[in-house]
């Protein structure tokens, strides 16, 4: 008996985010500040989550943050990605002041720890989409 194939979801832009996710497309990561009351936010919504002012400017990351917390994973949610565990996933502390919850990915990454550099890359989904993720930086 063949198990089905699954598929990793992909995300689905909406008019709040379709900025963001043709930002990627570019290999660069956005980010929201309120023009009201200087507010930074990630992801990308349609008011600020402080003053709730519609009033927000996108501005480009330099894509280097810090680990703030991670997880290795043994056991997928979803059967999607059971050929990708153990993977690391992580919230990421951005050097703008926002915070992302993104996979860390590459050779090294089962050598994360909290407090260590990384850098936004991005890979290329299946639906043609390019997504964000972390790489780590070489310590110093």
């Amino acid at each position: 008996m063949n198990k089905p194939v699954m598929h990793k979801p992909a995300p689905l832009p909406t008019s709040d985010t379709a900025e963001y996710w043709q930002a990627c497309n570019r290999d660069e990561l956005l980010y929201q500040r309120c023009d009201n009351c200087s507010h930074v936010q990630f992801y990308p919504r349609r008011i600020c989550t402080v003053c709730q002012s519609n009033d927000l400017g996108w501005h480009r990351s330099a894509q280097k943050g810090t680990i703030h917390s991670f997880t290795v994973v043994h056991r997928a949610a979803n059967r999607a990605f059971d050929a990708d565990v153990p993977f690391v996933l992580a919230l990421i502390d951005l050097d703008e002041g926002f915070r992302m919850m993104t996979n860390v990915i590459g050779e090294e990454c089962r050598t994360a720890t909290i407090g260590r550099r990384v850098r936004v890359v991005f890979e290329q989904h299946s639906s043609g989409q390019k997504l964000p993720q972390a790489i780590l930086e070489p310590l110093a």
